[in-house]
């Protein structure tokens, strides 16, 4: 059964970087001293904090986040409900919602290609 864009799932993958998600002084530490509106910056913490998050979802759950960012930049969502009461430990602003998220995708589908190469295949959440 192939899952609908939902914009709701994006809220689950950015817990990682929430004020509400606070049991770890290190990940606090090394969110706030990146730049998230500098795009090798944001791929850096992506890399460290979402891939393991992301990689330990279902192969399905992982397209679904996949299609969902790109069924939404298709559509020029501004990605403004995503944000909506995200307090996080960016100590920047996100300037670009949508650059956020195309960064994002782009490391998304770069996690799913490397799992992909390796033939590991993932089972869990």
């Amino acid at each position: 059964m192939k899952l609908k864009p939902d914009l709701s799932i994006l809220k689950s993958l950015l817990f990682t970087y929430s004020i509400e998600n606070y049991d770890d002084p290190e990940r606090e530490r090394f969110i706030a001293s990146k730049n998230v509106n500098d795009e090798t910056e944001l791929a850096e913490l992506f890399e460290k904090l979402t891939k393991p998050e992301f990689l330990s979802y279902k192969i399905e759950i992982q397209q679904w986040h996949i299609e969902t960012l790109q069924h939404y930049l298709n559509i020029d969502e501004n990605f403004s409900s995503v944000f909506y009461l995200l307090d996080t430990y960016f100590d920047d602003e996100i300037t670009d919602h949508r650059q956020f998220m195309r960064v994002l995708l782009r490391c998304l589908q770069h996690y799913r290609l490397e799992t992909d190469a390796s033939g590991c295949s993932q089972t869990n959440k």
